[in-house]
Protein backbone atom coordinates (compact mmCIF):
# COMPACT_ATOMS: atom_id res chain seq x y z
CA UNK A 1 0.00 0.00 0.00
CA UNK A 2 1.12 3.75 -1.03
CA UNK A 3 2.00 5.72 1.53
CA UNK A 4 0.73 8.66 -0.03
CA UNK A 5 -2.95 7.43 -0.99
CA UNK A 6 -3.51 6.28 2.59
CA UNK A 7 -2.54 10.23 3.66
CA UNK A 8 -4.36 11.64 0.68
CA UNK A 9 -7.59 9.54 2.13
CA UNK A 10 -7.23 11.09 5.48
CA UNK A 11 -7.04 14.57 3.45
CA UNK A 12 -2.99 14.74 3.89
CA UNK A 13 -0.92 16.21 0.78
CA UNK A 14 2.48 15.69 2.01
CA UNK A 15 3.86 13.04 4.86
CA UNK A 16 4.09 15.26 7.56
CA UNK A 17 6.97 13.12 9.60
CA UNK A 18 9.41 12.98 6.85
CA UNK A 19 11.61 15.59 8.22
CA UNK A 20 13.17 15.06 11.41
CA UNK A 21 16.28 18.34 11.87
CA UNK A 22 14.64 21.86 11.97
CA UNK A 23 17.34 23.39 9.56
CA UNK A 24 15.95 21.66 6.68
CA UNK A 25 12.64 21.17 7.88
CA UNK A 26 10.25 22.98 5.04
CA UNK A 27 6.76 21.78 6.84
CA UNK A 28 8.40 23.78 10.26
CA UNK A 29 9.46 26.71 8.23
CA UNK A 30 6.45 27.35 5.79
CA UNK A 31 4.12 26.54 8.19
CA UNK A 32 4.49 25.67 12.23
CA UNK A 33 7.16 28.23 13.05
CA UNK A 34 4.84 31.05 12.89
CA UNK A 35 2.06 28.60 14.73
CA UNK A 36 3.55 25.90 16.88
CA UNK A 37 5.06 27.09 19.95
CA UNK A 38 6.17 25.06 23.21
CA UNK A 39 4.72 26.46 26.88
CA UNK A 40 8.21 28.25 27.72
CA UNK A 41 7.87 29.81 24.55
CA UNK A 42 7.03 33.26 26.30
CA UNK A 43 10.14 32.97 28.91
CA UNK A 44 12.02 32.09 26.44
CA UNK A 45 11.54 34.93 23.73
CA UNK A 46 10.99 37.59 26.20
CA UNK A 47 10.35 41.45 24.97
CA UNK A 48 12.93 42.50 22.35
CA UNK A 49 12.50 45.87 23.37
CA UNK A 50 14.39 45.09 26.42
CA UNK A 51 16.78 42.06 25.36
CA UNK A 52 17.19 39.26 28.11
CA UNK A 53 19.04 36.36 28.23
CA UNK A 54 17.77 32.59 28.86
CA UNK A 55 19.46 29.51 29.14
CA UNK A 56 17.67 26.22 27.60
CA UNK A 57 19.00 23.04 28.24
CA UNK A 58 17.42 20.46 26.48
CA UNK A 59 18.20 16.65 25.37
CA UNK A 60 18.75 15.88 21.67
CA UNK A 61 15.77 16.07 19.36
CA UNK A 62 13.51 18.66 21.78
CA UNK A 63 13.29 21.25 19.81
CA UNK A 64 16.05 23.43 20.53
CA UNK A 65 16.95 24.68 16.79
CA UNK A 66 13.43 24.82 16.01
CA UNK A 67 12.49 27.15 18.86
CA UNK A 68 15.93 29.16 18.14
CA UNK A 69 14.77 29.72 14.16
CA UNK A 70 11.44 30.66 15.45
CA UNK A 71 13.18 33.18 17.95
CA UNK A 72 15.00 34.33 14.83
CA UNK A 73 12.10 34.63 12.70
CA UNK A 74 9.82 36.69 15.30
CA UNK A 75 12.74 38.87 15.54
CA UNK A 76 12.84 39.47 11.94
CA UNK A 77 9.25 40.00 11.96
CA UNK A 78 9.37 42.93 15.23
CA UNK A 79 12.19 44.13 13.18
CA UNK A 80 9.65 45.02 9.95
CA UNK A 81 7.21 46.02 12.23
CA UNK A 82 9.24 48.35 14.53
CA UNK A 83 11.54 49.88 12.29
CA UNK A 84 12.37 52.30 15.10
CA UNK A 85 13.33 49.65 17.93
CA UNK A 86 14.86 47.20 15.42
CA UNK A 87 16.73 44.37 16.77
CA UNK A 88 20.49 43.35 15.75
CA UNK A 89 20.68 39.40 15.15
CA UNK A 90 23.72 37.65 15.51
CA UNK A 91 23.46 33.97 15.30
CA UNK A 92 26.29 32.35 16.89
CA UNK A 93 25.50 28.98 15.63
CA UNK A 94 29.02 27.67 13.78
CA UNK A 95 31.50 27.45 15.51
CA UNK A 96 34.16 25.84 13.90
CA UNK A 97 35.81 28.43 11.75
CA UNK A 98 36.43 30.23 14.82
CA UNK A 99 38.24 26.91 16.70
CA UNK A 100 40.13 26.05 12.97
CA UNK A 101 41.31 29.42 13.39
CA UNK A 102 42.02 28.78 17.47
CA UNK A 103 44.01 25.85 17.11
CA UNK A 104 46.00 27.03 14.55
CA UNK A 105 47.24 29.56 17.08
CA UNK A 106 48.44 26.80 19.40
CA UNK A 107 51.72 24.80 19.00
CA UNK A 108 51.33 21.21 17.54
CA UNK A 109 51.30 19.49 20.46
CA UNK A 110 48.20 21.11 22.08
CA UNK A 111 46.61 20.78 18.69
CA UNK A 112 46.48 17.11 18.70
CA UNK A 113 44.32 16.94 21.50
CA UNK A 114 40.90 18.56 21.61
CA UNK A 115 40.70 19.26 25.59
CA UNK A 116 44.15 20.74 25.69
CA UNK A 117 42.39 23.20 22.77
CA UNK A 118 39.81 24.09 24.60
CA UNK A 119 41.26 24.33 27.95
CA UNK A 120 42.87 27.64 26.72
CA UNK A 121 39.34 29.15 25.44
CA UNK A 122 38.38 31.75 27.29
CA UNK A 123 35.60 34.84 27.45
CA UNK A 124 37.39 36.86 25.46
CA UNK A 125 37.50 34.59 22.23
CA UNK A 126 33.71 34.16 22.68
CA UNK A 127 33.38 38.26 22.40
CA UNK A 128 36.11 38.02 19.88
CA UNK A 129 33.99 35.64 17.97
CA UNK A 130 30.35 37.35 18.47
CA UNK A 131 32.08 40.69 17.42
CA UNK A 132 33.49 39.07 14.23
CA UNK A 133 30.06 37.66 13.48
CA UNK A 134 28.38 41.21 14.04
CA UNK A 135 30.60 43.32 12.19
CA UNK A 136 31.22 41.50 9.28
CA UNK A 137 27.28 41.36 9.10
CA UNK A 138 27.18 45.18 9.87
CA UNK A 139 30.07 45.76 7.13
CA UNK A 140 28.16 43.71 4.24
CA UNK A 141 24.60 45.60 5.11
CA UNK A 142 26.12 49.26 4.83
CA UNK A 143 28.24 48.30 1.79
CA UNK A 144 25.13 46.19 -0.01
CA UNK A 145 27.47 43.19 -0.79
CA UNK A 146 24.71 40.50 0.78
CA UNK A 147 21.21 40.52 -0.32
CA UNK A 148 18.96 41.73 3.09
CA UNK A 149 15.19 41.95 3.71
CA UNK A 150 13.60 45.30 3.29
CA UNK A 151 13.15 45.96 6.99
CA UNK A 152 17.18 45.10 7.72
CA UNK A 153 18.49 47.35 5.22
CA UNK A 154 20.50 50.12 6.58
CA UNK A 155 19.88 53.15 5.82
CA UNK A 156 22.31 55.37 3.64
CA UNK A 157 20.58 58.70 5.33
CA UNK A 158 21.66 57.07 8.73
CA UNK A 159 25.54 55.49 7.13
CA UNK A 160 25.90 59.68 6.29
CA UNK A 161 24.89 60.95 9.38
CA UNK A 162 27.53 59.28 11.49
CA UNK A 163 30.30 61.44 12.89
CA UNK A 164 34.05 61.46 12.31
CA UNK A 165 33.95 59.18 16.06
CA UNK A 166 31.68 57.03 14.84
CA UNK A 167 33.00 56.33 11.59
CA UNK A 168 36.61 56.27 13.20
CA UNK A 169 35.67 53.20 15.73
CA UNK A 170 33.64 51.38 13.06
CA UNK A 171 36.65 51.41 10.56
CA UNK A 172 38.70 50.07 13.59
CA UNK A 173 36.19 47.56 14.52
CA UNK A 174 36.26 46.77 10.74
CA UNK A 175 40.23 46.15 10.74
CA UNK A 176 39.85 43.69 13.81
CA UNK A 177 36.98 41.73 13.09
CA UNK A 178 35.64 41.74 9.42
CA UNK A 179 35.87 38.31 8.39
CA UNK A 180 34.20 38.93 5.15
CA UNK A 181 35.79 36.32 2.10
CA UNK A 182 34.00 38.42 -1.00
CA UNK A 183 36.58 40.34 -1.48
CA UNK A 184 40.46 41.37 -0.29
CA UNK A 185 40.73 42.61 3.14
CA UNK A 186 42.53 45.98 2.07
CA UNK A 187 40.08 46.63 -0.64
CA UNK A 188 36.99 46.13 1.08
CA UNK A 189 38.34 48.17 3.92
CA UNK A 190 39.36 50.87 1.48
CA UNK A 191 35.36 50.81 0.30
CA UNK A 192 33.95 50.98 3.58
CA UNK A 193 36.18 54.19 4.08
CA UNK A 194 35.00 55.73 1.20
CA UNK A 195 31.57 54.62 1.96
CA UNK A 196 31.64 55.93 5.14
CA UNK A 197 33.52 59.16 3.72
CA UNK A 198 36.58 58.87 6.22
CA UNK A 199 39.17 61.46 4.73
CA UNK A 200 42.49 60.91 6.31
CA UNK A 201 44.64 63.64 4.38
CA UNK A 202 46.75 63.76 7.36
CA UNK A 203 48.39 60.38 7.46
CA UNK A 204 50.31 61.35 4.16
CA UNK A 205 51.94 63.97 5.48
CA UNK A 206 54.68 61.91 7.42
CA UNK A 207 55.04 60.45 3.70
CA UNK A 208 55.43 63.44 2.05
CA UNK A 209 57.63 65.01 4.71
CA UNK A 210 60.24 61.46 4.34
CA UNK A 211 60.01 61.98 0.35
CA UNK A 212 61.16 65.79 0.74
CA UNK A 213 63.37 65.04 3.50
CA UNK A 214 65.16 62.85 0.92
CA UNK A 215 65.16 64.55 -2.01
CA UNK A 216 66.34 67.68 -0.16
CA UNK A 217 69.16 65.41 1.48
CA UNK A 218 70.20 64.38 -2.28
CA UNK A 219 70.40 68.11 -4.09
CA UNK A 220 72.02 69.66 -1.00
CA UNK A 221 74.57 67.52 -1.47
CA UNK A 222 75.19 67.82 -4.68
CA UNK A 223 75.12 71.51 -5.21
CA UNK A 224 77.91 71.18 -2.06
CA UNK A 225 79.79 68.84 -4.27
CA UNK A 226 79.71 71.72 -7.11
CA UNK A 227 80.45 74.26 -5.80
CA UNK A 228 84.30 75.88 -3.57
CA UNK A 229 84.09 74.50 0.06
CA UNK A 230 87.38 76.52 0.88
CA UNK A 231 90.93 77.07 1.23
CA UNK A 232 93.62 74.20 1.54
CA UNK A 233 95.96 76.50 4.03
CA UNK A 234 99.05 74.67 3.15
CA UNK A 235 99.10 75.35 -0.82
CA UNK A 236 96.42 78.10 -0.39
CA UNK A 237 94.27 75.81 -3.66
CA UNK A 238 90.63 75.66 -3.20
CA UNK A 239 89.60 72.38 -2.38
CA UNK A 240 85.76 71.10 -3.72
CA UNK A 241 84.19 68.58 -1.13
CA UNK A 242 85.10 65.45 -1.11
CA UNK A 243 83.09 61.94 -1.42
CA UNK A 244 82.64 61.75 2.04
CA UNK A 245 79.77 64.21 2.77
CA UNK A 246 77.34 61.67 0.92
CA UNK A 247 76.92 60.93 5.08
CA UNK A 248 74.41 63.22 4.50
CA UNK A 249 71.77 62.10 2.27
CA UNK A 250 71.04 59.54 5.36
CA UNK A 251 71.00 61.39 8.11
CA UNK A 252 68.91 64.05 6.94
CA UNK A 253 66.89 61.74 5.00
CA UNK A 254 65.87 59.61 8.32
CA UNK A 255 65.72 63.07 10.13
CA UNK A 256 62.78 63.88 7.86
CA UNK A 257 60.98 59.91 8.14
CA UNK A 258 61.65 59.53 11.69
CA UNK A 259 57.14 60.32 12.33
CA UNK A 260 56.85 57.66 9.48
CA UNK A 261 59.48 55.37 10.67
CA UNK A 262 58.00 56.01 14.48
CA UNK A 263 54.20 55.14 13.32
CA UNK A 264 55.17 52.35 11.71
CA UNK A 265 56.75 50.54 14.43
CA UNK A 266 54.11 51.59 16.86
CA UNK A 267 51.00 50.23 14.32
CA UNK A 268 53.54 47.11 13.48
CA UNK A 269 53.46 46.47 16.91
CA UNK A 270 49.93 46.97 17.42
CA UNK A 271 49.54 44.67 14.83
CA UNK A 272 51.45 42.19 15.62
CA UNK A 273 49.06 42.26 19.23
CA UNK A 274 45.77 41.71 17.34
CA UNK A 275 47.55 39.30 15.04
CA UNK A 276 48.61 37.20 18.55
CA UNK A 277 45.79 37.10 21.01
CA UNK A 278 42.44 37.79 18.25
CA UNK A 279 42.49 34.25 18.33
CA UNK A 280 39.37 33.27 16.77
CA UNK A 281 39.74 35.29 13.46
CA UNK A 282 42.15 35.48 10.44
CA UNK A 283 44.34 38.67 9.86
CA UNK A 284 47.52 39.16 8.89
CA UNK A 285 50.11 41.24 10.43
CA UNK A 286 51.35 43.36 7.04
CA UNK A 287 47.78 43.85 5.82
CA UNK A 288 46.90 44.88 8.74
CA UNK A 289 49.74 46.92 9.79
CA UNK A 290 48.99 48.76 6.51
CA UNK A 291 45.52 49.48 7.61
CA UNK A 292 46.70 50.76 10.76
CA UNK A 293 48.83 53.09 8.98
CA UNK A 294 46.03 54.65 7.19
CA UNK A 295 44.44 56.08 10.69
CA UNK A 296 45.74 59.39 11.79
CA UNK A 297 47.93 59.34 14.86
CA UNK A 298 45.38 61.09 17.09
CA UNK A 299 42.72 58.70 15.77
CA UNK A 300 44.52 55.72 17.27
CA UNK A 301 45.60 57.61 20.56
CA UNK A 302 44.22 55.72 23.63
CA UNK A 303 41.80 53.24 21.29
CA UNK A 304 41.04 50.13 22.41
CA UNK A 305 42.22 47.33 20.69
CA UNK A 306 42.42 43.07 21.26
CA UNK A 307 46.08 43.16 21.84
CA UNK A 308 45.78 41.63 25.23
CA UNK A 309 44.69 38.62 26.67
CA UNK A 310 41.83 40.37 28.79
CA UNK A 311 37.98 41.35 28.48
CA UNK A 312 38.50 45.00 29.09
CA UNK A 313 39.57 46.17 25.63
CA UNK A 314 36.67 43.39 24.85
CA UNK A 315 34.15 44.89 26.84
CA UNK A 316 35.14 48.61 25.73
CA UNK A 317 35.04 47.51 21.47
CA UNK A 318 31.52 45.90 22.47
CA UNK A 319 29.96 49.26 23.71
CA UNK A 320 31.57 50.89 20.46
CA UNK A 321 29.86 48.19 18.34
CA UNK A 322 26.72 49.18 20.39
CA UNK A 323 26.64 52.83 19.66
CA UNK A 324 27.64 52.53 16.51
CA UNK A 325 23.97 50.06 15.72
CA UNK A 326 22.10 52.82 17.89
CA UNK A 327 23.19 55.48 15.57
CA UNK A 328 22.11 53.34 12.61
CA UNK A 329 19.24 52.18 13.84
CA UNK A 330 18.88 49.19 16.35
CA UNK A 331 18.40 49.48 19.79
CA UNK A 332 19.41 46.51 21.02
CA UNK A 333 21.61 43.09 20.26
CA UNK A 334 20.19 39.34 20.47
CA UNK A 335 22.62 36.88 20.56
CA UNK A 336 21.12 33.42 19.42
CA UNK A 337 23.79 30.39 20.12
CA UNK A 338 23.25 26.95 19.25
CA UNK A 339 24.51 23.89 18.35
CA UNK A 340 27.78 23.54 20.62
CA UNK A 341 27.61 19.51 20.50
CA UNK A 342 27.91 19.73 16.68
CA UNK A 343 32.01 21.07 16.10
CA UNK A 344 34.39 18.78 15.02
CA UNK A 345 36.62 19.78 18.18
CA UNK A 346 33.88 19.21 20.65
CA UNK A 347 32.29 16.14 18.82
CA UNK A 348 29.06 15.84 21.49
CA UNK A 349 31.36 14.87 24.56
CA UNK A 350 30.13 16.69 27.61
CA UNK A 351 33.24 17.35 28.77
CA UNK A 352 34.33 19.05 25.57
CA UNK A 353 31.38 20.96 25.33
CA UNK A 354 31.91 21.74 29.17
CA UNK A 355 35.02 23.37 28.48
CA UNK A 356 34.05 25.62 25.19
CA UNK A 357 30.68 26.77 26.81
CA UNK A 358 31.36 27.38 30.61
CA UNK A 359 33.57 30.94 29.68
CA UNK A 360 30.82 32.47 28.31
CA UNK A 361 28.75 32.27 31.07
CA UNK A 362 29.64 34.81 32.84
CA UNK A 363 27.66 37.32 34.96
CA UNK A 364 28.76 40.43 33.30
CA UNK A 365 28.42 39.44 29.21
CA UNK A 366 25.09 38.05 29.92
CA UNK A 367 23.77 41.05 31.94
CA UNK A 368 25.81 43.37 29.59
CA UNK A 369 22.91 46.52 29.01
CA UNK A 370 21.87 46.32 25.44
CA UNK A 371 22.35 42.48 24.81
CA UNK A 372 20.58 39.22 25.29
CA UNK A 373 21.77 35.68 24.96
CA UNK A 374 19.71 32.97 23.90
CA UNK A 375 21.76 29.99 24.55
CA UNK A 376 20.65 26.27 23.68
CA UNK A 377 22.61 23.80 25.63
CA UNK A 378 22.58 19.75 25.68
CA UNK A 379 21.08 18.46 28.88
CA UNK A 380 23.82 16.67 29.92
CA UNK A 381 25.41 19.97 30.62
CA UNK A 382 22.87 20.82 33.47
CA UNK A 383 23.94 18.20 35.08
CA UNK A 384 27.54 19.16 35.32
CA UNK A 385 26.20 22.63 36.05
CA UNK A 386 24.97 21.30 39.69
CA UNK A 387 28.14 19.71 40.59
CA UNK A 388 30.12 23.14 40.10
CA UNK A 389 32.07 24.72 42.19
CA UNK A 390 30.64 27.82 44.43
CA UNK A 391 33.26 29.96 42.52
CA UNK A 392 31.56 29.39 39.31
CA UNK A 393 28.61 30.36 40.16
CA UNK A 394 29.18 32.72 41.76
CA UNK A 395 30.47 34.37 38.22
CA UNK A 396 28.11 32.52 36.01
CA UNK A 397 24.81 34.07 38.90
CA UNK A 398 22.78 31.46 36.59
CA UNK A 399 19.68 32.61 39.16
CA UNK A 400 19.47 35.80 37.48
CA UNK A 401 19.65 34.46 33.71
CA UNK A 402 16.18 32.52 33.15
CA UNK A 403 17.00 29.38 33.52
CA UNK A 404 15.01 26.51 31.35
CA UNK A 405 16.82 23.42 33.38
CA UNK A 406 14.99 20.77 31.28
CA UNK A 407 13.35 21.66 27.79
CA UNK A 408 10.42 19.32 28.27
CA UNK A 409 7.23 18.19 25.97
CA UNK A 410 4.25 16.46 27.61
CA UNK A 411 2.40 13.68 25.95
CA UNK A 412 -0.59 16.30 25.63
CA UNK A 413 2.33 18.83 23.86
CA UNK A 414 3.61 16.52 21.64
CA UNK A 415 0.04 15.55 19.96
CA UNK A 416 -0.52 19.12 19.46
CA UNK A 417 2.67 19.68 18.16
CA UNK A 418 1.72 16.38 15.59
CA UNK A 419 -1.46 17.48 14.86
CA UNK A 420 0.01 21.20 13.71
CA UNK A 421 2.38 19.40 11.41
CA UNK A 422 -0.96 17.31 9.95
CA UNK A 423 -3.26 20.22 9.51
CA UNK A 424 -0.33 22.47 7.31
CA UNK A 425 0.12 19.42 5.10
CA UNK A 426 -3.88 19.29 4.85
CA UNK A 427 -6.13 19.56 1.81
CA UNK A 428 -8.06 23.01 1.90
CA UNK A 429 -11.20 22.50 4.52
CA UNK A 430 -9.78 19.40 5.91
CA UNK A 431 -8.47 19.35 9.70
CA UNK A 432 -6.56 15.73 10.34
CA UNK A 433 -5.36 14.91 13.71
CA UNK A 434 -2.98 11.59 14.80
CA UNK A 435 -6.40 10.09 15.99
CA UNK A 436 -8.02 9.95 12.82
CA UNK A 437 -5.07 7.58 11.67
CA UNK A 438 -5.79 4.88 14.04
CA UNK A 439 -8.47 2.47 14.64
CA UNK A 440 -10.87 2.33 17.40
CA UNK A 441 -8.45 -0.20 19.41
CA UNK A 442 -5.82 2.82 20.00
CA UNK A 443 -7.33 5.49 22.29
CA UNK A 444 -6.75 8.25 22.55
CA UNK A 445 -5.34 8.26 26.30
CA UNK A 446 -3.03 5.36 25.02
CA UNK A 447 -1.54 7.86 22.03
CA UNK A 448 -0.53 10.45 24.63
CA UNK A 449 0.88 7.49 27.22
CA UNK A 450 3.10 7.05 24.32
CA UNK A 451 4.18 10.09 23.03
CA UNK A 452 4.93 11.01 26.63
CA UNK A 453 7.61 7.83 26.84
CA UNK A 454 8.98 9.48 23.54
CA UNK A 455 9.34 12.82 25.62
CA UNK A 456 10.77 14.40 22.10
CA UNK A 457 9.29 15.68 19.01
CA UNK A 458 12.01 13.78 16.64
CA UNK A 459 11.38 10.23 18.38
CA UNK A 460 7.95 11.47 17.96
CA UNK A 461 8.42 12.17 14.55
CA UNK A 462 10.63 9.02 13.79
CA UNK A 463 8.02 6.65 15.16
CA UNK A 464 5.05 7.80 13.27
CA UNK A 465 6.48 7.77 10.07
CA UNK A 466 7.89 3.96 11.31
CA UNK A 467 4.13 3.29 12.26
CA UNK A 468 2.92 4.62 8.52
CA UNK A 469 5.34 2.36 6.66
CA UNK A 470 4.83 -0.35 8.28
CA UNK A 471 1.20 -0.13 8.38
CA UNK A 472 1.68 0.39 4.56
CA UNK A 473 3.56 -2.64 4.12
CA UNK A 474 0.76 -4.73 5.78
CA UNK A 475 -1.30 -4.03 3.02
CA UNK A 476 -2.11 -3.77 -0.78
CA UNK A 477 -3.27 -1.10 -3.17
CA UNK A 478 -5.89 -3.38 -4.15
CA UNK A 479 -7.83 -4.28 -0.31
CA UNK A 480 -6.51 -0.83 1.29
CA UNK A 481 -6.67 -0.45 4.89
CA UNK A 482 -6.96 3.29 6.09
CA UNK A 483 -6.73 2.50 9.75
CA UNK A 484 -3.48 1.83 11.74
CA UNK A 485 -4.64 -1.16 14.21
CA UNK A 486 -3.49 -1.38 17.76
CA UNK A 487 -1.15 -4.54 17.03
CA UNK A 488 0.66 -2.31 14.41
CA UNK A 489 1.20 0.74 16.33
CA UNK A 490 2.34 -1.36 19.67
CA UNK A 491 4.99 -3.17 17.68
CA UNK A 492 6.82 -0.36 16.15
CA UNK A 493 6.47 1.30 19.08
CA UNK A 494 8.21 -1.60 20.99
CA UNK A 495 11.08 -1.74 18.70
CA UNK A 496 11.88 1.80 18.48
CA UNK A 497 12.00 1.87 22.35
CA UNK A 498 14.73 -0.65 22.12
CA UNK A 499 16.61 0.83 19.79
CA UNK A 500 16.59 4.70 21.19
CA UNK A 501 17.67 3.08 24.82
CA UNK A 502 20.45 0.92 22.82
CA UNK A 503 21.75 4.38 20.98
CA UNK A 504 21.80 6.22 24.10
CA UNK A 505 23.50 3.48 25.92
Amino acid sequence: MNIQSFLEHHGILRNPFAEEDAQTDQVFKQHCISSAYHPIWDKVYGDPKEPSTSIIFGPKGSGKTAMRLQIDQHLSRFNAENPGDRVFVIRYDDFNPFLDHFCERMGRRTMRKPEKVLDAWRLWDHMDAILCLGVTELVDGILGTRSRQPHDEISQQAVDALDRTATRDLLLLAACYDQSTASNFTDRWNDLRKHLHYSNLQVKWSLVLSIVSAVFSVLLVAWLMLRDWGVDEATGEAVKVSAQTLWLIPILTLLGSLPLLIKTIKCQHAAMGIHRHMRVGKRETSSLRKILQQFPTKDLASQPLPRFDRTDDRYELLNKFQLILERLGYRGIIVLMDRVDEPHMTGGKPELMRRFVWPILDNKLLKHPGIGFKIMLPQELHRDVERESREFHERARLDKQNVIPAFQWTGESLYDLARARMMACAAEGRNPEPKDLFADDVSYERLLSAFQSLRVPRHLFRLLYRVLVDHCNRHTDAQPVYKIKAETFESALAVYTREAEATMN
